[in-house]
């Protein structure tokens, strides 16, 4: 079998007869997240073709490969080493390839397959643009991933202090009580703790002490007890079947049981070092709010910090001791005025836009003023940040609009005082 792509004969795929869901679970095992050629074949010809050409055996396809040149240009990669050799580097792997098998893996583990094309794709992952995951194995008995308004990242260092264990453990809490889903990445440290505060404070946390793997009978009556929104989400850097590090397993369990634990790379896959960086795009884009509790001078959590930033979400800090090296990375971020400092839930809820009394006073007046402005200038108030401030590049890419629409809109924002210039940049006034 073979389709027709411009002037070239692509292979079909041998499970292309069975779906986008097939073609995508196959896709996640011969790409390494964020491989851009891959991401750029995806979005040229489809999954199922994508997957098709990979197997074909064709050494090229020009027109292909013109069509993704213009859309790796357009998403910021001037130069890329060419088709063959992206082919070069997936091929290998059409060996282990058995999609239907990795479904049935992680349904067995009570969770399924989420692609773009399902309705209950997390939006958050179109500010990732070309970067987004090709899909993304869910483990869990929630049905979807809470809206990023309600979604709000808890990181810091992996060897945490006394100080960042508690501060962290009662800002989960008090944020699940707020009716935030506390997302991490399920390490040790500050994850772990961030994970512990948020399934504490869910509803049938009292019913057991610790944080022993569930029975058959337990699971079935926490399924049926189940909030609208999981208390807490991990985000893995590998498989959702085989849970890293191996000392949190229990606790991953209970956040499979009570929470989501997702992963963009499939069953049997383990965690490496670009594979967690990589990671930490995906705590950035669900959640509204960063927090970085604890971190060194060079971190994991900054690294998530700094993907939060480029996609024009708040990030928080929480102040430590001067002499503690784990809180040097904070005060990184704060000096730099790359955070907002943050000392409790409160704070950060108020980030997120649901706490403060100026949100409650505020609708009348910003109602009137925002009903005369037009779409473009609309969008490009949506896309300035409300503490740190973003240069005319970012609001270019989140507002989708050209540098000159974007300038103009600029001054015209200022007069009416919804924006202003600060550090080098531009946020919203008076926030």
């Amino acid at each position: 079998m073979s389709t027709t792509h411009g002037n070239s004969t692509i292979g079909a795929s041998a499970w292309s007869g069975k779906g986008l869901r097939v073609a995508r679970a196959a896709l996640t095992r011969l790409m390494e997240p964020s491989d851009l050629p891959g991401l750029a074949l995806i979005e040229v010809l489809g999954p199922e073709e994508a997957l098709g050409l990979i197997e074909s055996g064709a050494a090229t396809d020009a027109t292909t490969e013109r069509e993704m040149t213009a859309v790796l240009a357009e998403a910021g990669t001037q130069r890329w080493a060419g088709l063959p050799e992206a082919l070069g580097r997936w091929r290998p792997r059409l060996a282990d390839l058995a999609p239907e098998r990795d479904l049935q893996t992680v349904e067995r583990f009570g969770g399924r397959l989420l692609i773009p094309e399902d309705d209950a794709w997390p939006m958050a992952f179109l500010d990732l643009e070309l970067k987004a995951p090709i899909a993304l194995w869910c483990r869990g008995t929630q049905d979807r991933i809470p809206d990023q308004s309600r979604c709000i990242a808890v990181v810091g260092s992996r060897d945490s202090t006394s100080y960042g264990a508690n501060v962290t453990a009662e800002i989960a809490n008090s944020l699940v009580q707020r009716d935030f889903t506390v997302v991490s990445g399920g390490a040790y440290g500050i994850d772990a703790h961030a994970h512990r505060g948020a399934l504490a404070a869910s509803p049938d946390a009292t019913r057991r002490s610790g944080y022993e793997r569930p029975s058959a009978r337990t699971s079935a009556l926490d399924a049926e007890q189940q909030r609208e929104a999981p208390p807490t989400l991990a985000v893995m850097a590998g498989g959702v079947d085989r849970f890293y590090p191996s000392g949190n397993d229990d606790l991953l369990h209970v956040i499979a049981q009570r929470g989501l634990v997702v992963a963009e790379v499939p069953p049997g896959t383990n965690p490496t070092r670009y594979r967690f960086l990589q990671r930490n795009r995906l705590i950035a884009a669900l959640c509204s709010v960063t927090v970085v509790v604890e971190a060194r001078w060079r971190s994991g959590a900054l690294n998530t910090a700094h993907h939060a930033e480029s996609l024009s979400r708040l990030v928080g800090a929480v102040p430590g001791s001067v002499y503690s090296a784990n809180s040097a990375g904070c005060h990184r971020l704060l000096k730099e005025g790359a955070a907002v400092c943050v000392t409790d839930a409160a704070d950060i809820a108020e980030l997120a836009g649901a706490m403060g009394e100026h949100l409650v006073d505020e609708p009348s007046t910003a109602t009137a003023l925002h009903d005369g402005l037009g779409t473009s200038d609309l969008l490009l108030l949506d896309a300035l940040p409300l503490r740190t401030a973003t240069t005319l590049e970012k609001l270019c890419v989140v507002a989708g609009l050209s540098a000159p629409t974007v300038l103009a809109g600029l001054g015209r924002l200022e007069v009416l005082g919804l924006a202003e210039r600060f550090a080098g940049g531009w946020k919203r006034h008076g926030k």
